[in-house]
């Protein structure tokens, strides 16, 4: 969600801002702006698309060394041109940049409109840039005292940053609750809401904490508290490459981010899956295994495609471990009052590590004695830093906003903690740790197999894509599976779909089965299986379009009428790895038939920072 991109040193502003500004589109967002200053504030914006920015920009001189630049999703204010940002203060001397919400920005807004303050847009960003504004012209003080009086006053979550026309030279910025990273360069800084934009020009980054302000100059970099005590900054090393964030010849990131799973998944079990000394190294759980082995339960919290992963976790820790799971959506455990006790531990699963709901709730749960772990693709984010534990997936920068290789390394990641849990308690035999060892082992060449087929999963998107609606359905591990299936189609082609247990469709969905309605089920061989078979049938014989998910050489369903997908068979704990990656498929396709971006589907944000 929103974008921020800035930039002061020696080079030419806007090329590094436009491209940074590009980098971050996966972001999600409805209109895009820069600003520069070159001893006098110039602000450029528009709705759209970045590309509608740069082609309202062709043949103008922007020659400043330093600028802003803005990727808005709305929220207060409907997207337009003078809803986007930077927003320009009443006094003409300020211009800023904001992701986040300002709670408080109704009654801030009150107090500045008796000060004769009038507003030109609708946001809450430009109610906190006039309030700054005031600060500043009344208290004659400098700019970083103003921001820093007003973000004791401010309620919300906040990343902005800021220029003075009076003071070409300097930026300043400050977070609190969204992601801010500085890449550090020879005489030069970049700012951006993640490493993407900054990434072709350095690899030293430093990442803002929670109440921190960052004065920010050519080849200089102070951060100080909120109470005005320097901070050290902690410069760190990027393990990343450009390639990764660029398509590679592939027509969508979408596409290109499916067909990496093989490597994605080998370099989650790199280093971690010993199958010569019959061990999972993973240093995070075995510093917390005595915690994890005893735990009261553990509580899974997490949004979207993450949320599907902690069902999965669920199904895997209850059966190899013995230890009660409960799986709670971040977005709804933050505003109950949920009942949490020492001894309890709890698993924060985030792509991003950003996520506004799962930061808040566990914050919360940390507060009454809960362990922390986190499950994370981004190193360094914010759920990273506030947990007590975790594990990373590897799974590289993921462009496209529908989650596909973060996901399956989700699976991956959870799984073998659930193994390291298990044999570190003696809950399963040592015969089936090491079947389950060799099983994960075989994942990244099991779903190469499943890439090599993708011809027959693409004349079946192209035979469904006019579909209006879509049923998936699965039992035990893989009804976790028919959910993210779901959801991914809805994502990518905008065609309604629902997920259920298969066992749930006699009480109510098959009220929808018809000739029109395509109804996919997740089938392979697992101890559900025949009971899933036999709903397959009866969707044959309400003439429902059938689909399914089976395993290679299952003659149990060639008799069925419909179309079927084969995958390699594995055991039933770690088949849900491999059999979401047909669904991934068959939406990409089912959206590029319909003439979609993939990438970036409609009112979506690739991580949802703001509430």
């Amino acid at each position: 969600m929103c974008g921020i991109v800035a930039y002061v040193g020696h080079r030419e502003a806007y090329p590094v801002i436009l491209k940074g500004l590009k980098r971050l589109e996966y972001r999600g967002y409805d209109s895009a702006g820069i600003a520069l200053n070159d001893s006098k504030l110039s602000v450029y914006k528009k709705q759209g698309k970045v590309a509608r920015l740069e082609e309202s920009l062709v043949g103008v001189e922007l020659k400043a060394t330093i600028g802003i630049g803005h990727t808005r999703w709305a929220t207060h204010g409907e997207p337009s041109d003078r809803n986007a940002h930077p927003h320009l203060s009443a006094s003409g001397r300020l211009a800023m940049i904001h992701n986040g919400i300002i709670e408080n920005y109704a009654s801030l807004k009150l107090e500045l409109e008796k000060k004769g303050y009038a507003f030109k847009s609708d946001t809450d960003t430009e109610v906190l840039l006039n309030f700054i504004d005031d600060i500043l012209i009344r208290n004659q003080c400098s700019l970083e005292e103003a921001v820093r009086i007003a973000l004791k006053r401010v309620v919300g979550a906040y990343v902005i940053v800021l220029m003075d026309e009076e003071d070409p030279s300097t930026l300043i910025a400050a977070r609190k609750g969204s992601p801010l990273v500085i890449g550090v360069g020879e005489n030069e800084h970049f700012l951006a809401s993640d490493a993407s934009p900054i990434i072709e020009y350095t690899k030293q980054v430093v990442y803002v904490n929670d109440y921190e302000l960052a004065i920010i100059k050519g080849n200089e970099l102070i951060l100080k508290n909120l109470g005005n005590e320097i901070v050290t900054p902690f410069v760190q090393q990027l393990d990343l490459e450009l390639a990764a964030i660029e398509k590679g010849g592939y027509d969508h990131f979408m596409l290109k981010e499916i067909f990496e799973q093989p490597k994605t998944i080998f370099d989650c079990l790199r280093g971690r899956l010993d199958i010569a000394n019959q061990d999972i190294i993973m240093s995070g759980v075995q510093h917390y295994m005595e915690e994890l082995k005893t735990a009261n339960r553990i509580i899974i919290i997490a949004c979207g495609t993450s949320w599907h992963a902690g069902l999965v976790a669920e199904y895997i820790i209850e059966e190899l471990c013995r230890i009660p799971v409960e799986v709670e959506y971040a977005s709804e455990f933050r505003y109950r009052n949920p009942i949490v006790n020492k001894g309890d531990v709890l698993f924060a699963i985030s792509q991003s590590g950003e996520t506004a709901d799962t930061l808040v709730a566990i914050e919360r749960a940390k507060e009454q004695g809960a362990i922390i772990f986190g499950i994370l693709n981004v190193v360094g984010s914010s759920i990273a830093r506030i947990s007590h534990a975790g594990a990373y997936t590897h799974a590289g920068p993921e462009i496209g906003v529908a989650s596909t290789k973060a996901f399956t390394a989700q699976l991956v990641v959870l799984a073998m903690i659930a193994l390291k849990i298990a044999k570190e308690k003696k809950s399963i035999s040592n015969a089936r740790f090491m079947h389950l060892m060799h099983e994960l082992n075989a994942v990244p060449e099991k779903v190469k197999e499943i890439l090599a087929s993708t011809e027959k999963i693409k004349a079946v998107a192209s035979k469904h894509a006019a579909a209006s609606s879509f049923l998936f359905l699965g039992r035990g591990y893989n009804f976790p599976i028919a959910l993210e299936g779901a959801l991914k189609l809805k994502e990518i082609s905008y065609i309604h779909a629902e997920g259920y247990p298969a066992a749930e469709m006699k009480h109510g969905p098959i009220a929808l089965v018809d000739e029109n309605l395509p109804v996919l089920f997740v089938a392979t061989k697992d101890a559900y299986h025949e009971k899933v078979v036999s709903n397959m049938q009866e969707i044959n014989a309400r003439k429902g379009k059938l689909i399914a998910v089976v395993t290679a050489g299952d003659h149990s369903v060639l008799s069925l009428t419909g179309d079927l997908i084969e995958v390699p068979e594995a055991d039933e704990v770690i088949a849900p790895i491999l059999n979401v990656v047909p669904l991934q498929l068959l939406s990409y396709y089912i959206g590029v038939e319909r003439g979609l971006d993939v990438d970036r589907p409609r009112n979506l944000a690739k991580s949802v920072t703001v509430e």
